[in-house]
């Protein structure tokens, strides 16, 4: 596969080479990349496949996963804070377990502690701002696609060093931390409906769905699109919502079941067959 897009102000040439019984091999204008993988990082692109469903009828860690990475896209400089809160996380944690074994004393958590508790609040603070910046497009969107009031909530607690400390005789006996942005959740809803519990997968398809049309629209750089099996569960009129948004969106990939389900005149289309592609 192999696409042409823009990366700044200058075009890029992106191909992934698929081959029988060999890895995956990906290329940046010409140049071979250590992995597939890398690409994302070189060329903004945005999946739509059915397992994105996760994001909204998963458990909190996909959802916190799913909007960390649109943090990194919203605030570039710092896409690593995620990593960085993590990290210190699991060097508390290991502390704790070093104190529940008495190998070490409480003392030693509390340079841990304090850093936890400044990572985590500029986690916090971090995701909030990605919510409020995402959450009126990702409305107009889901409006666009029938999905009413659609809506995202972040209800998070500050972990300050004085929680951690409160708290500190339970990490210990449990060996884990167990309050900060790690164990928060997004809501995402419609009206008062929290689709994850009392969504439809219909309404589900659509919240995600909307998601991805918002972040796209926050990018600088028009992303590349690629979505797989959008277009099944959408009637007539939404798929066309759908095809004239991202009409204007840069490129963007389809895979239909049938031509005729495309809503819109193709630039090009690869009719696939078991072992012939045309």
């Amino acid at each position: 596969m192999s696409v042409a897009g823009h990366r700044g102000r200058s075009p890029v040439e992106a191909s992934v080479t698929l081959r029988h019984g060999q890895a995956k091999e990906a290329r940046l204008n010409g140049a071979r990349l250590p992995s597939a993988e890398s690409l994302r990082r070189e060329l903004s692109t945005l999946v739509f496949t059915p397992d994105r469903l996760a994001v909204v009828k998963g458990g909190p860690a996909a959802r916190r996963a799913y909007f960390d990475r649109v943090l990194g896209r919203v605030f570039p400089a710092r896409s690593g804070a995620p990593q960085e809160y993590l990290a210190a996380l699991a060097q508390r944690n290991a502390a704790l377990r070093r104190v529940q074994a008495r190998l070490s004393d409480s003392a030693a958590l509390e340079p841990w502690s304090e850093r936890v508790a400044a990572l985590g609040t500029t986690l916090v603070e971090l995701r909030r701002s990605t919510l409020l910046t995402l959450a009126p497009a990702f409305a107009a969107r889901a409006d666009e696609l029938g999905l009413p009031e659609a809506r995202l909530g972040y209800d998070a607690e500050l972990p300050t060093f004085e929680s951690l400390e409160a708290r500190l005789a339970q990490d210990i006996d449990r060996g884990t931390t167990g309050l900060g942005p790690h164990l928060d959740d997004v809501l995402v809803a419609s009206g008062d409906r929290d689709l994850r519990q009392f969504g439809s997968q219909g309404e589900q398809r659509l919240a995600v769905l909307s998601l991805l049309l918002a972040e796209a629209e926050l990018l600088t750089d028009p992303p590349l699109l690629l979505l797989d099996d959008v277009l099944s569960e959408l009637d007539l009129g939404r798929r066309q919502v759908l095809a004239e948004r991202i009409s204007g969106m840069g490129q963007a990939m389809i895979t239909a079941t049938h031509a005729s389900a495309l809503p819109l005149e193709p630039a090009q289309v690869v009719e696939v067959e078991p072992g012939t592609a045309r």
